[in-house]
């Protein structure tokens, strides 16, 4: 060997230096990088309906023991039908808010995920908008 690249690192010695715009490993090779053949289509793995779909972005903390956090970002469906316990963006009394719904016999509430703020029940389903359903978060990290 001639001491040089990763080799030469084992010696003791500097491994030579990278060219700008190279990629360099950091961790193990990936198996499944001799079977890469395009690139990450995140719309394809993210948003099942293009047309219906939206992105808001989170204030508050009402939703952290969901998993959704202040900052963060919901990919919101319009075109699916909330069923109980899905995560909504709705509006109420003028109100925007997002909230797991809970339908029940006993009438519709939106519940937070944190004890620090109550259900609102819903007494008049009519009067609720439901501007879509989440169906991903997404944190910074």
């Amino acid at each position: 060997m001639d001491g040089s690249g990763a080799s030469g690192a084992a010696l003791g010695r500097p491994a030579g230096a990278a060219d700008e715009g190279s990629l360099m490993p950091s961790g193990y090779a990936s198996p499944a990088q001799d079977w890469f053949e395009d690139r990450i289509d995140l719309n394809r793995h993210l948003i099942r309906d293009i047309t219906s779909t939206y992105i808001v972005r989170v204030s508050g903390d009402a939703m952290e023991g969901a998993g959704i956090s202040d900052g963060d970002e919901l990919i919101v469906d319009r075109a699916l039908t909330p069923r109980d316990g899905s995560v909504v963006i709705a509006v109420l009394d003028g109100e925007l808010v997002i909230r797991r719904i809970r339908i029940s016999s006993s009438g519709v509430a939106l519940v937070a995920a944190s004890a620090s703020y109550q259900p609102i029940p819903v007494p008049d389903p009519d009067a609720l908008v439901i501007w879509g359903v989440a169906t991903r978060c997404l944190h910074r990290v």
